[in-house]
């Protein structure tokens, strides 16, 4: 990366997610897609061809990676092949954002960041909630203790996933389950305005498959709140999220991860404030100017999205998949 240029963005695996966040790229300042990767170049071509005539493709990701075409990588492989993919990365010299779920298991996270800072090389989870406008302001609002002291969080998220054995929501090869998924969220938001439990029960519904369809858990916090939270594949959820506080309570409304508004409501007057907050595209160029920022200050490691929280969430992670009894093969 040459002091004053555009920051040249290489992408990992051309899924669903990748395309999201190469759309992106175009609200980001001084940065861009430089380069695609795939193990197969046709796929890479014709993701590509959505983003002009420059970027460039590759068939491998060591070839991209070894190209010299690129400063950043961002890796949008399942779940279950993050740990290999950051690792190929940060040894090849590259500075990584790695999408969420960060890895498959504390194991995995803690040789992600030990190697990125034996290399002394930038390393962060593209939890990408939490750059986004609304939670600013859902900072805003709790410090100003308009809803008073917080007693229950409640958060979900489910969609409708058709049951198919051999798709990566239900395939424990690819790392499946509504958890890891889509479960992160509400996890994230509980971590985010609580802090990590002090009790947490799990229990969960299993896919004939053996990951998890749907999956409910009871948190207690040392504050003396609690907190609710739910996923599933079953069915279409309000995927919203309520802070209740003994003043008032807040809605981020559906859906709440990536929310355009905020209603407050205080319970003496009954009186509710609209809060809209700014989505530029699909939301995900806030956590990549992030990046930027982080890389053009020779900083490796995110603030905001920091490799203790990552560690934390997926501690998490680990102790609600003990225990709903979910395992994967790869681990």
């Amino acid at each position: 990366m040459k002091n004053g240029a555009p920051i040249r963005w290489g992408i990992v695996a051309c899924g669903g997610i990748a395309r999201k966040f190469a759309d992106d790229l175009a609200f980001v300042k001084d940065g861009y897609l430089a380069a695609v990767s795939s193990r197969d170049i046709s796929r890479a071509q014709e993701f590509a061809s959505h983003y002009g005539p420059n970027v460039k493709c590759f068939g491998s990701y060591e070839s991209m990676l070894s190209s010299g075409e690129i400063d950043v990588v961002y890796i949008a492989s399942p779940h279950g092949l993050h740990h290999e993919h950051t690792l190929l990365c940060l040894n090849a010299g590259l500075p990584v954002l790695c999408e969420k779920a960060f890895a498959i298991n504390s194991k995995q996270v803690a040789e992600m960041i030990k190697t990125a800072r034996d290399k002394k090389i930038f390393l962060m989870e593209a939890l990408w909630t939490r750059f986004h406008p609304s939670i600013v302001k859902l900072q805003e609002i709790l410090a100003s203790g308009v809803i008073g002291d917080i007693v229950h969080l409640a958060a979900d998220f489910g969609f409708h996933a058709p049951y198919d054995p051999e798709a990566r929501w239900f395939n424990p090869a690819l790392t499946g389950g509504s958890l890891l998924d889509i479960g992160i969220y509400p996890l994230f938001i509980s971590k985010f305005v609580l802090g990590n439990p002090l009790e947490m029960k799990a229990t969960g519904v299993m896919a004939p498959t053996g990951v998890d369809m749907n999956t409910s858990i009871a948190l207690k916090y040392s504050s003396g709140a609690t907190a609710t939270l739910f996923s599933t594949f079953a069915t279409k959820t309000d995927t919203t999220c309520e802070i209740h506080g003994t003043k008032g309570k807040i809605h981020m409304h559906s859906r709440f991860h990536e929310t355009k508004g905020i209603t407050v409501t205080i319970h003496d007057t009954e009186e509710e404030t609209f809060y809209e907050t700014e989505r530029l595209g699909w939301g995900y160029s806030y956590e990549a100017e992030a990046v930027q920022a982080d890389l053009r200050a020779g900083r490796t490691e995110n603030t905001l999205m920091s490799h203790q929280f990552s560690t934390e969430l997926m501690a998490l992670l680990d102790e609600i998949r003990d225990q709903i009894g979910l395992t994967y093969p790869n681990e």
